[in-house]
């Protein structure tokens, strides 16, 4: 996977399936989100950069290689995979440029925001209309179930957004509320393309690998968005390649100020609270690295991993399920 793993050191056939997939899955995106209007095809273009891991449509394909039969050469693979993981890169590109606008983010991947360059109400209707595109695609494959469940998925990741900004500058928030807001913006997606791609190759009809797959997709998912957050706190910008320190600028609470805060002293309580209404970046950073509590976050991050690397058992063993268990491990160790 691009920016998290070398495919090559795993499996160079896998390696190239992958990489032929994910290309036509480029190019089934890019023919969706044309228009005959140059300046909707400009920003279309732009936001081609924010293309980073592309993590959304690798599960959906490895999960159907991996539930698909041998000999894993891509066979396993339709053209309804192909089109789901672009639905789904559609879909989180869109919340992508909504969330910038909410952060007032400047740098996504290297590259000036839509926000940054051309103003909120031009990046709020660009992720309308990657969102409006991702389910005009996703009705080309008349399957009711499919558009039923990425629409159920897709109201899922408003709410957890909502939610988020219903607890901001809420230094109250407790570790529940804070890893439900993570289940809905960012386990449901993960958690269903790893279900989607499955559920379309396997034929056995018990549902379990669909179950399971889910089941480590949406564990993958948690992981993901507390790394995400400890990266915006103790990662350095010119390699994660977006602006940091936005949870804190956006009053975000997230899970090592929480837990921080459970086990501080008065003093030490009522001074970090001090510090994070004030937004002292520098300051809370350096309390939470030395007290324990990022790593005490990174343990968590990692027994999610590990736990979601059980479900990988329903699969029989092929260079798939080793490459859903590699990109498990790189979630947490990715410093980007």
């Amino acid at each position: 996977m691009p920016g998290m793993l070398n495919l090559a050191e795993i499996d160079l056939p896998l390696a190239t399936v992958l990489d032929e997939q994910l290309e036509e899955v480029e190019l089934i995106l890019q023919r969706q989100v044309a228009s005959d209007l140059s300046a909707v095809n400009a920003l279309c273009c732009h936001i081609e950069q924010y293309g980073g891991k592309r993590i959304r449509p690798m599960l959906v394909l490895l999960s159907g290689l991996a539930a698909g039969p041998p000999p894993w050469d891509g066979s396993a693979l339709g053209e309804k995979h192909r089109v789901i993981a672009a639905v789904v890169e559609m879909i989180h590109l869109a919340t992508l440029v909504h969330d910038d606008v909410l952060d007032e983010a400047r740098i996504r991947r290297r590259v000036a925001t839509v926000n940054h360059l051309r103003g909120n109400e031009t990046a709020v209707m660009l992720g309308d209309y990657l969102i409006s595109n991702a389910f005009h695609l996703c009705s080309s494959l008349k399957d009711p179930t499919i558009n039923l469940s990425l629409g159920e998925v897709t109201n899922t990741l408003c709410e957890g957004e909502l939610l988020q900004l219903h607890h901001r500058d809420d230094c109250d928030l407790d570790e529940q509320t804070y890893l439900e807001i993570a289940r809905r913006k960012t386990a449901s997606l993960i958690g269903e393309c790893c279900r989607l791609g499955a559920m379309l190759s396997d034929h056995d009809g018990s549902g379990s690998i669909c179950r399971s797959m889910r089941s480590f997709g949406f564990q993958l998912g948690v992981a993901f968005q507390i790394q995400d957050d400890l990266l915006d706190i103790t990662g350095d910008e010119s390699i994660v390649g977006k602006s940091l320190g936005k949870d804190l600028d956006s009053g975000n609470v997230t899970l090592p100020l929480i837990r921080y805060l459970a086990s501080a002293n008065h003093a030490d309580r009522s001074t970090t609270l001090r510090q994070f209404a004030q937004r002292n970046a520098e300051q809370l950073r350096i309390r939470l690295m030395e007290s324990g509590a990022v790593r005490n976050a990174q343990r968590e991050a990692r027994y999610l991993v590990e736990h979601a690397k059980t479900e990988l058992s329903c699969l029989v063993p092929s260079p798939a399920r080793d490459l859903l268990a590699a990109l498990a491990e790189a979630v947490i160790s990715r410093r980007f």
